[in-house]
């Protein structure tokens, strides 16, 4: 049986990559002043994902006796990000950040291997 705080890390690593998006499409928008460029939903909403996240991530941290696996499953986000901005922003997936991803996670598990 999977660990429910394994699956509430994913959880908080997927709530965390869609506040990503909505940071950035926020970027994307021109806004009329400096206040509304911080004060829109997006922004109030993608940083109160990000809190979300932290609070899952902190909570999750309870379960684990080993810390090995954390940094692999944490280093997950890259991907989901990656793939969330191919279908919000219809950005390619190239070679070379496919490339990246694998050298990050292949990184983590050589060092949880020693």
């Amino acid at each position: 049986m999977i660990n429910p705080y394994v699956i509430l890390l994913i959880v908080s690593v997927i709530v965390a990559s869609f506040a990503q998006i909505l940071l950035k499409k926020s970027s994307m928008i021109t806004y009329s002043s400096r206040i509304r460029e911080y004060l829109n939903l997006y922004v109030i909403v993608g940083y109160g994902m990000m809190f979300l996240s932290l609070f899952m991530t902190m909570i999750s941290y309870k379960g684990f006796k080993n810390f090995a696996n954390v940094p692999l499953l944490e280093s997950l986000g890259y991907a989901v990000v990656m793939v969330l901005g191919y279908f919000f922003f219809k950005e390619k997936i190239t070679l070379r950040k496919v490339l990246g991803i694998a050298l990050i996670l292949g990184g983590i598990f050589v060092y949880n291997m020693v």
